[in-house]
């Protein structure tokens, strides 16, 4: 009987198995919902399962003070067809990553440096909320709302990690009034006056 099941297990897992070690991005070619193209093996290079751009801070010189460096498959060719991506966080004083979601994928965050203050908001409208301090970690669930925040007075940073390699993101403001949403219906759908409404609309770039 364990035999069978062994024997079951094994082929169930081999059935679901890739049928190829890897795919490394042809960025030549469009990306499609199942990721790009592959390259053909026999131009892989080692260079393509390496990614160094996480070693560098990025520019925190603009509006939410902060700074996000992708390594997703169009900076990270190797990451293609893994189910997988991770990216680095940086923070200045007062910076912050505003409320966003992630529609395909959960997150990880690890902090390397500084105090961040992170969050979720559930479906039920819990609210739960940690600062991290160096070397601490929390999880995100797909798809619900969460933000990072600089809880210090020096710089922050982290790297993040993803188990999609196309998470998506939305940030909720720019959602919401960086686009041309006619004034009426933002106000119509939240509980926003249009003074407001309009001004929000001037600082992101909206439009209508």
């Amino acid at each position: 009987m364990l035999r069978t099941i062994f024997l079951l297990s094994l082929l169930f897992a081999l059935s679901n198995a890739s049928v190829q070690d890897f795919c490394v991005a042809n960025l030549k070619r469009a990306e499609t919902p199942a990721g790009y193209p592959c390259i053909r093996p026999i131009h892989v290079k080692a260079t393509d399962f390496v990614f160094s751009g996480l070693g560098t801070p990025g520019n925190t010189t603009n509006i939410i003070n902060a700074a996000v460096t992708p390594a997703f498959a169009a900076q990270f060719p190797g990451l293609n067809g893994l189910g997988l991506s991770t990216a680095r966080l940086d923070l200045a004083p007062k910076g912050v990553i505003p409320m966003h979601t992630h529609p395909g994928a959960s997150e990880v965050l690890f902090v390397l440096t500084g105090s961040i203050t992170a969050g979720f908001v559930s479906s039920a409208n819990a609210v739960y909320v940690q600062t991290l301090k160096p070397g601490q970690v929390m999880v995100f669930p797909q798809g619900l709302l969460h933000f990072q925040i600089n809880a210090g007075k020096s710089s922050a940073s982290a790297v993040v990690t993803f188990n999609s390699a196309n998470p998506g993101l939305q940030i909720l403001d720019f959602a919401l009034f960086a686009n041309s949403l006619p004034t009426e219906l933002v106000v119509g759908t939240t509980f926003l006056d249009a003074t407001t409404v309009k001004k929000l609309k001037g600082v992101l770039g909206g439009t209508g």
